[in-house]
């Protein structure tokens, strides 16, 4: 543990060293030359040696003063330097970092980013699209948008959007080969998605079938009727669309194709989605821009 002497009596000793008078050195720091002669007095005290020559004038420095002065000096430098940096830190916009999956990032933040802009101009965004679950509390990121079956524990949360998933797939295919049911299926080629084993029911064509079978017992098996299957969402939805297949999609992830027409839901049964979650630590030192960000989100989901 450093045994160092109050700040008080070093500012009071710094000061009147580098302007070699009391009375200089309580103007600077807004107090009377009393107290600034009894603050080094106290110092002179605590070193045991006198580090002032008082008579005759001019006020000088002793040796042990003039070895002390330059270190504290460059010592109270480097701290008003530092918190000067700080404070213009404070100051200048900080980027916010935000963390979300590949294909919600793709799909639906990027398309909106202009508008976060036009409100907040002055806040620029750093978005990290990683499959990964990111440490808020270590810092990897000051926002997650976090793609799960329940509401993220041990973090402020909100839940932006929930999803279901679609058989989806361009008008193109329905044209010459229409599906009225899911036998129809077999006429077409079946893309599929293939999630981690983190998720227990992945909303794949195999978990589809079994829900089709329930309601249709000549529904199809699917072990031979996948023509595709992606790791990466944003390639599977990319295949859909240049009319490649059929595949089970998140209808946010399609919302503007399917409201443009580009895609089309093929069937009329779907399975259950995950919720996006708005989350941060409730302790952050950025909570009033993290919360505008959040009602932002909200606003234009």
């Amino acid at each position: 543990m450093r045994n160092l002497p109050p700040l008080g009596e070093l500012r009071a000793f710094e000061a009147a060293a580098r302007l070699l008078s009391f009375k200089e050195a309580a103007n600077e720091l807004g107090v009377t030359p009393t107290a600034i002669s009894h603050q080094i007095r106290q110092l002179e005290e605590r070193c045991g040696h006198a580090l002032f020559r008082r008579r005759p004038r001019p006020l000088a420095l002793t040796a042990r003063g003039a070895r002390l002065f330059p270190v504290l000096k460059d010592g109270l430098d480097s701290f008003a330097d530092a918190m000067a940096g700080i404070a213009g830190e404070v100051k200048q916009p900080r980027t916010l970092r935000l963390t979300m999956t590949n294909a919600f990032a793709h799909r639906w933040l990027v398309p909106r980013l202009p508008l976060w802009r036009e409100v907040h101009p002055d806040v620029p965004l750093e978005v990290i699209g990683t499959d990964a679950v990111l440490d808020l509390r270590g810092g990897d990121a000051d926002v997650a948008i976090r793609y799960q079956r329940r509401m993220p524990t041990g973090l402020v949360a909100h839940e932006l959007l929930r999803d279901t998933f679609w058989p989806v797939c361009s008008p193109e295919l329905l044209v010459t080969s229409p599906i009225r049911g899911a036998v129809d299926l077999a006429n077409h080629s079946l893309i599929d998605l293939l999630w981690g084993p983190q998720e227990p029911s992945p909303p794949t064509w195999r978990l589809w079938f079994r829900a089709a079978r329930a309601l249709d017992p000549a529904a199809p098996a699917t072990t031979d009727m996948c023509a595709l299957a992606f790791y990466e969402e944003l390639h599977a939805i990319e295949a859909v669309i240049d009319a490649q297949g059929v595949a089970i999609l998140s209808d946010v992830l399609v919302a503007r194709e399917l409201a443009s027409g580009a895609l089309v839901k093929a069937i009329d049964l779907s399975l259950p989605g995950f919720g996006f979650y708005l989350a941060h630590t409730p302790d952050h030192p950025r909570r009033s821009i993290i919360e505008a960000f959040c009602a932002w989100a909200r606003s234009v989901a």
